[in-house]
């Protein structure tokens, strides 16, 4: 069957960002991968074989019997990623231990020949099972979006990922944002992509919001991701936050 429209476009974005990575991790040399990562306690081989993990998970998942129904959203696999980490931590450890930048490397080309396959076949209404629950097969390329940018930036920071998958990414982490605080009284703003309201108390009904925070998108990533922190994009002018409520910094990061 055939991908429906939003499934097509996230398996578009998806593709696209993880080929830039495969690319990407074929030119690092040999000599980088036992260097630290951006990661705390992670060298480049083993965000490497993490990056082979994440876009391997589709295929994997695949292989598994089909629940009935999905019950997670993008939203409960964001939030619940920060519990996670700890085994996530112990997995891709493993992963990496042992083996040469040249097997790593040919671990992420094998990965993402295998998600590019499968996004190409498979029904975005399937549901596969994932670690948190079961999920529409949409809505999990949704979540490699999200990884995907992510550790794209980790990987290579001066690469800007791909615009679809950037814009997907936005999205899925502003829709957790709203999902983990629920209200109207602050609006998010990240041009040109999306807008939302969250936070409990007062409802804004017309005219200017009296708590705004507007960023551009690499910059929600990034402090959604924890890879900068509220004060520095502030100070920086990266974040432009106004009203008293505006102070979003409890709520982050996400992942």
């Amino acid at each position: 069957m055939r991908l429906s429209e939003r499934g097509s476009a996230a398996a578009d974005a998806c593709t696209a960002q993880w080929q830039s990575i495969a690319d990407a991790v074929a030119t690092l040399p040999d000599s980088v991968f036992d260097e630290a990562s951006p990661l705390t306690g992670w060298r480049v081989a083993d965000l490497v074989a993490h990056l082979a993990m994440c876009a391997g998970s589709p295929a994997r998942w695949l292989a598994e019997a089909a629940p009935e129904r999905a019950s997670a959203t993008v939203a409960d696999y964001l939030l619940c990623l920060t519990a996670a980490a700890p085994s996530v931590d112990e997995r891709t450890r493993a992963l990496a231990a042992g083996k040469t930048p040249a097997r790593l490397r040919a671990d992420v080309r094998s990965a993402v020949d295998s998600l590019r396959d499968v996004v190409a076949e498979v029904d975005a209404a399937r549901v596969i099972p994932t670690r948190l629950a079961p999920m529409r097969f949409d809505d999990f390329l949704v979540t490699r979006c999200v990884e995907g940018v992510v550790h794209g930036l980790d990987l290579s920071p001066a690469v800007d990922p791909d615009a679809g998958a950037l814009r997907i990414a936005t999205r899925a982490l502003l829709a957790a944002l709203v999902a983990n605080a629920p209200g109207h009284t602050v609006e998010v703003r990240v041009p040109p992509i999306a807008a939302v309201q969250c936070v409990e108390g007062p409802r804004h009904t017309r005219g200017t919001p009296s708590n705004v925070v507007e960023l551009d998108p690499l910059t929600w990533v990034r402090l959604a991701a924890g890879r900068l922190t509220w004060a520095e994009a502030v100070a920086d002018g990266r974040v432009r936050a106004s009203g008293e409520r505006s102070n979003i910094s409890a709520l982050l990061p996400i992942l």
